[in-house]
């Protein structure tokens, strides 16, 4: 069995590092156009057991390190004061986070390829070498609706 120790010191400076590294994708997301208004988020997982997520309400390109909220896995914000979460954002990210201890970050957008690919009945073909490269590893799951009944995380997982 795999086991891995963590040293406290390492841990404590990986937290700006993540912040940093995370809003640097929300940034390059913005720009390359695959934000959608306030709908869409990303996440991280931290080593205490907690989480990074954008706040309700940033556009990507507004997000910074220090604007991130950590959470935690029972849907309390723990930092920064008064920051609102997204029922929905708070469902998917930890519904992926805690049910794949082997994923450290979660990324939920609506892109116009995605979105094509999502209204196919067929899914994603393997008609092209790119998607040939992804195809074992994809998984789909059936639209709920908004994402705020926190029973969907465990399908989620499955």
């Amino acid at each position: 069995m795999a086991t891995m120790t963590r040293d406290p010191e390492t841990d404590a400076a990986t937290e700006p590092a993540l912040r940093r590294d995370l809003a640097a994708a929300f940034r390059l997301c913005a720009l390359r156009g695959w934000d959608d208004h306030i709908a869409t988020h990303m996440s991280a997982r931290l080593p205490d057991g907690t989480f990074l997520l954008n706040p309700f309400g940033l556009l990507f390109e507004e997000i910074t390190a220090s604007s991130l909220m950590r959470v935690d896995f029972e849907g309390n914000v723990l930092s920064p004061d008064g920051a609102f979460m997204n029922p929905a954002a708070f469902t998917i990210h930890s519904g992926v986070l805690e049910g794949r201890p082997d994923v450290n970050c979660a990324i939920h957008l609506h892109t116009l390829d995605g979105a094509a690919v999502s209204t196919m009945q067929e899914g994603l073909l393997p008609l092209t070498q790119t998607a040939l490269q992804i195809i074992h590893d994809l998984a789909y799951h059936e639209y709920e609706g908004v994402a705020d009944d926190l029973a969907e995380r465990e399908r989620l997982q499955a």
